[in-house]
Order: structure tokens, then sequence, then C-alpha cells
């Protein structure tokens, strides 16, 4: 197996939460001063709007809450921990505006602040007054002693926990940010099953067998067949366990139109190709994880997976933003700390982001999981592929699968653009171009398109040969691509990709546009080899006892070249998370 650079992540680990002692002095209170009344006020968020209500006295602040928001679910709002909630809370309880921002969600954070900051502003408040007043920060220990502990509160982690707290453990989740959902909280928060209710009361037809089939034929050798085999076999139960956990799915879709069995649930207000969703399926995660008993420490970043000379994990040591150590003692490590889709040096091992890409994980997801087991004998797989798309930054072309002519940076059509998205992406990366350019006219069918034709940056030509010029590409090569393609187009028949007739539409116009297309990050594929129980395994194929790791730090042998659908990765994370929760609370 390939091997990370032991060490690689040290610059990029991200601290957060500063720990503080408190003495016994009494501080006297500053006098506030107001216009008593109601006060509202609004502020950009991260989807829109975030609209507040603030309530003064003559020199009290009384009530604060939001009262309209768009923001995401699981980040912005829904739990106590998120920004709707513990901002104005903390408004009120310290009588002040000096109050930390909530990693992971910043954005909302700075929103609600601001929105509030205007209202005490419109009732005459010393501004400077208020914001020199901070949170009273409790003495946090800085020793702890567990029986279980996990390192990341994604849907692995949270799942872990709930399942080792059921098995009768005591458990302590490490959380570096300031809220728990990690990556799945942005996602579209989608699960993939088969043989569930819902495909059930539509006529559909779908079981654990023809699920595998159809991931390893995406898959192929890269696969782990026993621990595919043993998702597959599950995904039912695994689907119902959310579900009993008040996860609420809707309905179910396509992994895309043109591939025939609808396994993709939808949790409420998701559908399509959609992010933010994911909250849906996190937030019913950690209510029940706190409801059972179960402790989060946010704001520690881990350092090191700690090994007694057995060569077991006995605990962990992390950080924590004024620089203090902790030190967890447990008798069972689970990992669970997602990708590293945010570490640029990691990702330059692929020559397609080599040059710069996007990604919308969390800032956190820097490979610091897959560190620290390397560091301990663990076994780390380097997959040569990663889930991309190639999408459009200005107008969104490429996330809702547009099937126009789309061609390389060179020019060159090389993939039936009606296909999945990722296997549109797969096929711009094996052609070795960093990005990708759809070419269209004003005929083009998709309202994207028709909005990426309207912007400025667009770039647009009278010609086929001028627009080459514009965008660094042979002229005489994007010329022989479109005329094949509208050759194609007037056939009825795409002889080279596939492609179905009523998506053949030519490009033909008075303009012609070139909507840029880059690589967009989601899933990340490499990490820590483990077994189909979610134990850590060792070069020579050895279980590490007392270490587990599950979710996107553990997904080698779970994918291939392509993402195999949506739902897939959030699937794997809460399967093998309980498998995960299980074994480490039993000791297994």
């Amino acid at each position: 197996m390939k091997k990370f650079v032991k060490g690689i992540l040290c610059a990029a680990m991200i601290i957060s939460l500063a720990a503080c002692s408190t003495n016994n002095v009494e501080e006297e209170k500053p006098v506030l001063s107001f216009t008593a009344g109601t006060y509202t006020a609004t502020a950009k968020g991260m989807k829109g709007d975030v609209t507040v209500e603030v309530e003064v006295s003559e020199n009290e602040i009384l009530s604060a809450k939001v009262t309209s928001q768009q923001e995401t679910y699981g980040i912005g709002y829904g739990l106590e921990t998120t920004p709707v909630e513990a901002i104005p809370a903390k408004v009120v309880e310290t009588q002040g505006l000096g109050i930390d921002n909530i990693t992971g969600a910043t954005i909302t954070t700075y929103a609600v602040k601001t929105a509030i900051t205007d209202c005490l502003t419109q009732a005459g408040g010393d501004i400077t007054l208020l914001e020199s007043i901070t949170e009273n920060v409790a003495v946090l220990p800085t020793e702890y002693e567990t029986e279980v502990v996990i390192i990341g509160a994604g849907a692995a982690g949270l799942s872990a926990g709930i399942t080792a707290l059921d098995e009768g453990a005591k458990v302590l989740v490490l959380e570096k940010q300031d809220i728990t959902g990690g990556a799945t909280a942005r996602s579209g928060g989608k699960v993939m099953a088969a043989g569930t209710d819902i495909q059930k009361a539509a006529g559909i037809e779908d079981n654990a067998q023809m699920m595998f089939d159809y991931l390893k034929e995406i898959g192929g050798d890269y696969l782990n067949d026993e621990m595919v085999k043993e998702f597959c076999d599950n995904s039912l139960e695994n689907y119902n366990w959310l579900a009993d956990l008040g996860v609420k799915f809707q309905d179910v879709e396509p992994i895309h139109s043109s591939l025939p069995t609808w396994r993709v649930h939808n949790t409420l207000t998701g559908g399509g190709m959609t992010n933010g969703i994911g909250g849906q399926i996190t937030v019913p995660l950690e209510n029940q994880y706190t409801k059972n008993g179960g402790s989060i420490e946010y704001g520690v970043t881990v350092d090191s997976i700690v090994m007694n000379e057995a060569g077991e994990a006995v605990g962990v040591t992390g950080t924590r933003a004024d620089g203090s150590k902790v030190t967890v003692n447990a008798k069972s490590v689970i990992i669970a700390t997602g990708g590293y889709a945010q570490n640029r040096e990691m990702m330059a091992m692929y020559d397609e982001h080599s040059g710069g890409y996007y990604t919308s994980v969390p800032t956190g997801n820097v490979g610091d999981g897959i560190t620290m087991a390397e560091a301990v004998g663990a076994d780390i797989y380097l997959n040569p592929n990663v889930q991309t798309v190639y999408t459009s930054f200005t107008c969104g072309v490429g996330i809702n699968e547009e099937a126009g002519l789309i061609v390389t940076n060179k020019g060159e059509r090389v993939v039936n653009e009606y296909t999945y998205q990722y296997h549109v992406a797969q096929a711009i990366q094996d052609a070795k171009s960093t990005t990708a350019y759809y070419i269209a006219t004003s005929n083009d069918p998709n309202g994207t398109v028709q909005y990426g034709m309207m912007l400025d940056s667009t770039p647009r030509a009278s010609s086929i040969e001028e627009l080459a010029g514009l965008i660094n590409m042979d002229p005489a090569v994007l010329s022989a691509t479109v005329t094949r393609y509208n050759e194609l187009c007037a056939k009825g028949v795409d002889e080279d990709f596939g492609k179905p007739a009523d998506k053949m539409v030519p490009v033909q116009g008075e303009t012609y546009y070139a909507i840029l297309m880059n690589p967009a990050v989601t899933v990340t594929y490499s990490g820590i080899v483990t077994d189909s129980e979610a134990h850590v395994l060792d070069e020579e194929g050895n279980v590490i006892k007392g270490l587990y790791a599950a979710g996107e730090t553990a997904f080698p042998g779970l994918f291939g070249t392509e993402y195999p659908g949506c739902g897939a990765a959030i699937g794997y994370a809460v399967y093998f998370g309980r498998a995960a929760g299980e074994n480490a609370a039993n000791g297994q």
C-alpha cells in the first residue's frame, strides 16, 4: 500500500475553543442604558436574510430571538449549539455582545450577531461597552476517563456513539468544531438502501444482491467485496435504524435518470442535486446521542492516539485554542474525522486538482485521522481517484446534470453528457483536463445554461473560432468538435458516445458561449484500511487492538473510480460507525 508522508498535516491542524480559568473575584457589572422597546433588524446569512427581534428595558436586554431565517438545518439552526439558538441566548445571559464565534457556522454566527448589534444600536446602547462584555468560560478538565472515545461528531462518529451507549459503555466524543454534523450536515441528506417501505410503496423492486451487483460494477477491483456485501445485506436494517431514531425519509429517486433502479432515499426537504439537507440526519443523531447520556467536548483537535506497551490503543491527546493539552484515557478509540478535501497538500497527489479546486466540506476535513492512524502503524491505502464534479461556480451548470455539449480544456468531447455527473467528471479527468467548458447557444433548453449566458463573466463570440481564442483553445479542434456534434444531432444518433436523441440539441445560433466548469471535490476515497467490523488493520493485515475507524477517513474498499450514487457515503458512514461503536464498547 502507498503511504501518506508522515507529519503532512502538522501545519494544517485546526484548533479552536479556548479553555480558561476563573477566579473568585466578583467583577462589578457594567451599567447598561437603552431606550426601552422592541427592535428588529436584518443581516445577510449563509442562504438569505436573518431577522432578529430584541426587547430591552432601560437597563437590561430582556430577550433576543431570530424571527426568520433560511440557514442550513443542523449548521445554522436546529440545535442548542447552532447560532440561531445559541447566540441570542448568550447575549441575554451575558448582557453583552462579546460572544465567541461558533466555528463551523461562522457566517450564520456573524449574521445573527450583526442583526442583534443593529437592534441594540437602535435602542441607543453603548456598543463598545456591550462588546467588552464577554462570556464566562467554564474551567475545562485537562484529563478525562471514559471507556470509548470517538474523534469526530459527523454521521459516523454520532452513530458509533449511540451504538456504544446502547451497549452500556461510557462514551466521550471530541469535536474540533463548535457544532456537530461534519460533511454530512452539508450534504444532500440522502441514504442509499434497498428493499425499503418507500420503494415497495412506489412499486420499485430492489434487494441487497441487486444493489451489490450495481456497486461492484461501478467499483470493480477497488472494492472490498466482504465490506460492500455486508453493507448491502444490512442496508434496509440501517435505513430502519435511522428512521427509528427520528430521521424522516420523504421519497426515493434514481441515482440518475439514465439508471433504472431508484434507491436514493431523500430526507425531508431534499431531492435532486442539492446540499445543506444533511441536518435532517445529523440532528436526530445528536439528539439521540445526548439523550442517551453521551458527552461531547467541542473545540478539541486531537493530536495523537495513545498506545500502550502491548500495542493497544488506550486513549488520545488533543489541543485547545489556548494551547492547553487534553488527555483522554479510554479502553477503545474510534476515528471518525472525515476526509481530506480541505488539505491542499494531500489533494495535490491528484493531477487534476494540483492547480486548484473547490470543496464545500468543513474546513476541519484535513485528513488528520489518517495521519494519526498511520503514526501508530495503521495501513493507509492511497486510492488514485476522488469524487469530483465539474461545475460552474457562477451559474451552477454541472450540478443539475445539464446534457449539452461539454468539452475538455483542449476542446474535445469525451463523454455522453447525459450520464451520471460523476461519470462525466471521471471522463474529463481521464482526459487529463483540469477544467471543462459547456458550449452553448440560445437554443439550449436548460434554465441554468440560459442564466449562465446572461452573465457578463461568460465568454461569448460570433463564431466558434473566435470563442476558442477567448478560452485558449485550438480553434481547429473546437470547431471540429462542434461540427461533429451538430452532425450527430442532425442524424438523431450519437454514434460517438450514445447520448439519447432527445438530448442531442445542436450548438447553433448567432452567438456562442463557453461556460467554465471547474472541479469540485466532495468525497475522498483514500484512508485507513479497516475490515468489515471497522477494526483498523496494520500493514500485515492484523487488527490493531482497541482502534476502530469509520466514515470518510476509512473509505478504502468501499469506492472505486467513480462515486456510485448519492447516499452511498452517508450509508457507509452510519453502518460502519455502528459496527465500530458496538465492537469498541465490547472490546471485540
